[in-house]
């Protein structure tokens, strides 16, 4: 089983532009860290536009 490139690149330019990590610090996470950190960003993203 493949990965989607575009997927893997929507996640990595995620991660980079909410925590600036760099390319290598973001690739060398499993893909279950890396989705773990794109969903617990998105949960403040979405806390924080709800004023909480």
């Amino acid at each position: 089983m493949t990965y989607a490139a575009d997927r893997l690149h929507e996640e990595v330019a995620y991660v980079a532009y909410h925590l600036h990590w760099s390319l290598d610090e973001i690739l060398d996470l499993e893909h279950p860290d890396r989705l773990t950190y794109v969903a617990e960003i998105a949960r403040i993203n979405t806390r924080m536009s709800q004023g909480r």
